[in-house]
């Protein structure tokens, strides 16, 4: 029988029964004594139980879905370490076991029979709820922390320092601001006088990097962490967790009433917020588009939402300064975009050669699979054919056992690394396995499509552009559109002209204007 191990701890700090080399060791020696040959470990490091999104855990289950199966067990050392949620260990055990797979417990050992069953459900369950519970206590414990005015997390807020305080028999964290005249300090208390002068984060922003001061982090500022700074209630000596809130809990670095003021101003300027599920976005190019410098370029309106269009994010947070890059109108940038797709991408000719490019793409990653599993098996049988050379050496008398230790583990260890080079492989090539695109069948769909870009609903339109635009990049007076298929010739991307001159024109070619 060939068993996979899957081990998991929630967190380094965990205790050491719970260990990865405590489980290993335990799994290997289950594996050993009871007939099991070793597949495959899989181990999930500092990974919780209560969610499936685990590395180690997803690559498990896409091999377990090969054909065949490369092992036929899991050994796990209790069934919290497979799952914490009732409701994720019942499905990925249901799709093992239409796989002939099944999940053993070597801490828990229950039969296939009817109370089998039921003993496994019970088990898992008290798991769910000891999982919660411990969260509900954690949560508790540190409303607590709060209230009592210790400093829940690992890192100050800028200003501030880390200072142990014993509590009994524990030391706990504190914090208090650093020297009057350290620069944090001084540059703190300096976004709030700004602030409360009436100006803005991001004037706030600009003023502060162009006198040269940074984040902890060696970073430029932004609106957003000079938001987080003013908004922040730590700086006016307040300890809160959640609903929790411990006044004069350690020495303010500003006065409660500088901070109410700068609280209000923040509020009067906001607008009202909206989850961003409830609204849908208008702008087609939203994640798609990018400045030169490497951030982003958003969608902004201006004069009562009359007029829309893309900014940088760096220039909108930080200033000119940062960022020198013109704002692009909207529907202009929109429009052009989508008409280069459908002459670029959209045309009999040009589909016939996106078909061919794409079905010699899946072609050749198929040759490419192929090649190094063919490769792997030839090491493989090499490796065999030396061990099985120094076991007839050691068998007829030429060399000793203890001569040919080092070499036998060398290459049983090549041997382990291969295979499992081979079963990644082959779950590489399950997932490669691609069936031809049919030229027929795209050319059928190009004419919806067209009328799709130009009559669409914007979530439709998005997602078309998507599927052909892997990003756009806005240099000077170029937008460079990368695209996820290869063009026509080979091509990944092609460059627009933007023509600045006297005004705002943007141009497929030297000859056409687009907008005039």
């Amino acid at each position: 029988m060939k068993a996979a191990l899957y081990c998991r701890v929630s967190s380094e700090a965990q205790d050491t029964v719970l260990s990865l080399s405590a489980q290993l060791r335990a799994l290997r020696e289950f594996a050993g004594k009871n007939g099991y040959e070793v597949a495959r470990e899989f181990i999930d490091e500092a990974e919780s139980g209560r969610s499936t999104d685990r590395p180690a855990f997803k690559e498990m289950i896409s091999v377990s879905r090969l054909k065949p199966p490369p092992f036929d067990t899991i050994l796990v050392w209790k069934l919290n370490r497979f799952a914490r949620n009732r409701g994720d260990s019942v499905t990925y055990k249901m799709l093992l076991k239409k796989q002939g797979i099944s999940v053993v417990s070597i801490s828990e050992p229950v039969d296939d029979s009817p109370t089998g069953h039921l003993l496994e459900g019970i088990i898992e369950s008290v798991d769910e709820f000891y999982s919660l519970n411990m969260g509900q206590d954690i949560r508790r414990g540190q409303a607590e922390n709060a209230r009592r005015g210790f400093y829940n997390g690992s890192k100050p807020p800028y200003g501030y320092q880390i200072v142990k305080v014993k509590d009994g028999e524990k030391l706990r964290n504190k914090i208090e601001p650093l020297p009057e005249d350290s620069v944090p300090v001084r540059v703190v208390k300096l976004q709030f006088e700004m602030s409360l002068s009436d100006k803005g984060c991001k004037a706030i922003a600009t003023k502060l990097n162009t006198q040269g001061f940074r984040t902890l982090k060696g970073e430029r500022w932004g609106r957003t962490t000079v938001y987080k700074v003013l908004a922040n209630e730590a700086y006016a000596g307040v300890s809160g967790w959640g609903s929790v809130r411990l006044e004069n809990a350690w020495p303010a670095i500003i006065s409660r009433d500088e901070f109410n003021l700068v609280k209000q101003k923040l509020g009067n300027k906001s607008p009202l917020a909206a989850h961003p599920r409830t609204v849908t976005s208008q702008y087609l190019l939203s994640s798609l588009l990018f400045c030169a410098c490497g951030h982003s370029m958003s969608g902004h309106s201006a004069k009562s939402s009359s007029y829309a269009y893309y900014q940088c994010q760096r220039n909108f947070k930080q200033g000119k300064e940062a960022c020198c890059s013109r704002s692009l109108p909207k529907d202009k940038l929109e429009r052009i975009i989508s008409e280069n797709l459908k002459s670029t991408i959209l045309t009999d000719d040009n589909l016939e050669k996106l078909v061919m490019y794409t079905n010699e793409d899946i072609r050749s990653s198929h040759r490419i699979i192929h090649d190094r599993l063919e490769c792997v098996d030839a090491e493989l049988r090499e490796a065999g054919a030396r061990l099985l050379k120094l076991y007839e050496a050691i068998e007829t008398g030429i060399v000793t056992l203890h001569d040919l230790a080092p070499r036998i583990r060398e290459l049983r260890n090549k041997q382990e690394e291969l295979s499992k080079v081979r079963v990644q492989l082959d779950a590489d090539a399950v997932v490669e396995k691609q069936e031809q695109v049919n030229l027929q069948k795209v050319k059928s769909y190009a004419g919806d499509l067209r009328v799709l870009l130009d009559e669409g609903d914007v979530l439709s339109r998005k997602a078309f552009i998507k599927t052909f635009v892997k990003g756009i990049t806005i240099e000077g007076n170029e937008a460079k559109v990368e695209y996820r298929l290869p063009l026509p010739g080979g091509e990944t991307e092609t460059v627009l002209p933007i023509d600045t001159f006297g005004g705002l024109t943007f141009q497929l070619d030297a000859k056409s204007s687009l907008f005039k």
